[in-house]
């Protein structure tokens, strides 16, 4: 039974035991009531130094050795008031670590479940429905509409449109030609296509990121608690000042009286109370953290590793520019195309569709709406024909200069050419600000990491102020990035499925799932529940806030009982007054630990001064909105 666990039912055991005591007292068994406690508290004691002996042999010196220590010297001295309160301390902060650490279990439910399972193999004129797994490398395989590529192979339709974004991260879709790469995982956008496995489904992009995530989880990095750190040497010096006391004086009651003293509270109790606060703190400005360990780790960060789309960027693509022909104005343009789009499922069209309705645009239904895989759509709108889609399927002849990352989406009515949307996945409006305060922060290397293209990332990063980026990248080249980073501890940001494996490898994973990214969510160990990223700086803020008081804490219970230990040596503190000295002492320390609850860190508006717009990014750097080719020196 893990030792947190055991922390549960020794604490409930405790109260009763204390209940009974009490009760026993109550009705004059004072004697019988002592005994009770006494005995349940070298039970504890004993049951304890089971752990602690393990422990010790793997070379590990924790606060159950000075806890086993405290009991066991408060019963020679006939204190069993205090040696069962020393019990309840002990069970306590186990019982509360394993609240504030339990995390859900990370089984990997959810991406089992989008998994591919079946498969549809081609033979002949016949399309026979098969397990993932019977596919065999050569079989020629059909991928249905809205459907998963179940394995990787190489496209045999002429095209195909897919979207890439549980491998890749990068919300626009890809079109396909024949003889380009197709990759399991990846959802079919548009229309039915073919495409002949090049793999089976154990070797395929999909399944090894299942493996990623199962690998990384079942290999948890090992970090010494805060607490423990300290046992040591607090043990040893009141080992010590005991020893003397009673070399000196020759009594041995006078060691006990020392030892009564050696409070492990602030090391059981007070930072486990300032951790927990933290994490109350962090809920509260939006991150669930899954873990006080978590805290310790973040505290220390020396590397940020962000993704890019969801990330620093918002995810979705945005229109970030009307290019008009004459004769046509802006408003005209993005309502010919909202009128087309709004029949498609397009991530693309949603973005049409919703840009126009946010401008006080309302879309005319159209009387026929077809849609053309891997071209656009065309549909009649008030008479009119309208096409909506690549260059070639518009019928426009001449293409508009795009920067890296930006799409073309043209505009055509009635067979003449009326403009061309610019969309693009924009930066957060608070990314640049929180790469400042990440730097203020101390954290030495951030860097952006990312399975979209160089010059698209490093356009974004530019943009944003990351100097180090990361480019092209699948999920085991991310794994392999933060595995072999040297500035550590490394907390990795991502958002979406692909970021699954690298989040759980890393020191500390952090997962935007405000849009509901559970799978990375699963795999982190802290998840931002809102749309900002400047909850991630603020996750640093209350860590090593939160740290600090911990530590405060300790070394104020340790100052102070060492403080009372060398008085108690003269013997003019008998044990029952020690241990009343040691509660004092206890609720001092969690006091101050409780000021973890108060602090920077839980607010801050969502686009702090001096966040980069991304319409000011566009505007300053292309030619305005509603502007036609040819004026203006075009």
């Amino acid at each position: 039974m893990d030792v947190r666990e055991r922390g549960n039912w020794l604490l409930w055991a405790a109260l009763l035991v204390g209940a009974v005591a009490g009760i026993s007292a109550l009705l004059g068994l004072g004697e019988q009531s002592a005994w009770l406690l006494s005995g349940f508290a070298l039970a504890a004691a004993a049951v304890q130094s089971v752990t602690m002996v393990r422990r010790l042999s793997r070379g590990e010196f924790g606060v159950d050795v000075l806890a086993v220590t405290a009991i066991v010297s408060t019963v020679l001295v006939g204190e069993s008031v205090a040696a069962w309160l020393v019990v309840v301390m002990l069970a306590g902060g186990q019982a509360l670590e394993r609240f504030a650490e339990q995390r859900a279990k990370r089984e990997l439910t959810a991406l089992v479940e989008r998994s591919p399972r079946r498969a549809h193999r081609v033979r002949g004129d016949l399309i026979e429905e098969i397990s993932v797994d019977d596919v065999r490398v050569g079989d020629l395989l059909l991928v249905r509409p809205s459907d998963m590529v179940p394995v990787d192979g190489s496209l045999t339709s002429a095209v195909a449109t897919v979207d890439q974004s549980l491998l890749t991260g990068e919300s626009v879709p890809v079109d396909l030609a024949e003889g380009g790469p197709v990759l399991s995982g990846s959802l079919n956008s548009a229309a039915a296509f073919r495409y002949r496995a090049t793999k089976d489904a154990g070797h395929s992009q999909f399944q090894s990121l299942v493996h990623l995530v199962e690998e990384a989880q079942s290999r948890p990095a090992r970090m010494v608690r805060l607490a423990d750190r300290y046992a040591l040497a607090f043990t040893i010096v009141s080992v010590a000042i005991g020893a003397a006391a009673w070399a000196v004086s020759g009594q041995l009651v006078r060691f006990a009286e020392v030892l009564v003293l050696a409070t492990p509270c602030p090391l059981i109790i007070a930072a486990p109370v300032a951790l927990t606060a933290g994490l109350s703190r962090s809920a509260k400005a939006g991150v669930v953290v899954k873990g006080t360990i978590v805290l310790e780790r973040a505290s220390r960060a020396r590397s940020v590793f962000l993704d890019k789309t969801g990330t620093i960027t918002r995810g979705t693509p945005e229109i970030v520019d009307i290019v008009t022909r004459r004769g046509f104005t802006a408003s005209e343009v993005l309502s010919w195309a909202a009128s087309a789009e709004q029949g498609s499922s397009h991530v693309l069209a949603t973005t049409i569709v919703t840009t126009a309705q946010e401008r006080g645009i309302t879309p005319a239904e159209a009387q026929v709406f077809r849609e053309e895989p891997a071209g656009g759509v065309i549909a009649t709108i008030a008479g009119r024909t309208v096409r909506v889609g690549n260059r070639a399927f518009a019928g426009e002849a001449d293409s508009v200069p795009v920067r890296p990352g930006e799409l073309e989406i043209y505009v055509s009515v009635d067979g003449r050419s009326a403009g061309t949307i610019v969309a693009r996945d924009v930066p957060r409006p608070e990314s640049a600000s929180v790469i400042e305060e990440l730097g203020r922060l101390g954290v030495k290397r951030i860097v952006m990491l990312t399975g979209d293209s160089a010059p698209t990332a490093e356009r974004i990063a530019e943009a944003v102020g990351v100097t180090d980026v990361l480019a092209e990248r699948l999920p085991a080249q991310k794994v392999e990035a933060v595995r072999s980073e040297t500035e550590r501890p490394v907390i990795m940001v991502g958002d979406g499925v692909n970021d699954a494996a690298v989040l759980a490898v890393a020191d500390v994973g952090v997962a935007m799932a405000a849009r509901g990214a559970t799978i990375a969510s699963e795999s982190a160990d802290a998840v931002v529940l809102t749309e900002d990223l400047s909850r991630v700086s603020a996750l640093i803020t209350i860590a090593r806030r939160s740290v600090t008081i911990a530590i405060q804490s300790i070394w104020l219970g340790m100052v102070l009982s060492v403080a009372l230990m060398l008085i108690a040596t003269t013997g003019v503190i008998p044990a029952v007054f020690g241990a009343a000295s040691q509660e004092l002492v206890d609720l001092v320390c969690i006091f101050n630990a409780l000021r973890a609850l108060t602090g920077p860190g839980a607010g801050g508006p969502s686009a702090p001064p001096g966040a980069v717009s991304a319409r000011k990014l566009i505007s300053t750097e292309r030619f305005p909105t509603g502007r036609e080719p040819g004026q203006d020196g075009d």
